[in-house]
């Protein structure tokens, strides 16, 4: 199992009930990047396949 599934599980136990605006996990994604620069880049590309996500042309 990779480590991120295991932080996906851990993420769907701990807060699956909740409801969240994309305002929201983009500031948590800005305080992650603040927090650690080292993965900005990854944090940007997650961003960015999250907004073209639906997007026909991509």
């Amino acid at each position: 199992m990779y480590f991120t599934d295991r932080g996906i599980e851990e993420l769907q136990k701990r807060r699956g009930d909740e409801e969240v605006t994309l305002a929201w996990l983009g500031e948590r994604l800005q305080e992650f990047t603040d927090t650690h620069p080292e993965f900005e880049t990854a944090v940007e590309r997650f961003a960015t396949w999250l907004a073209r996500l639906d997007d026909p042309e991509d």
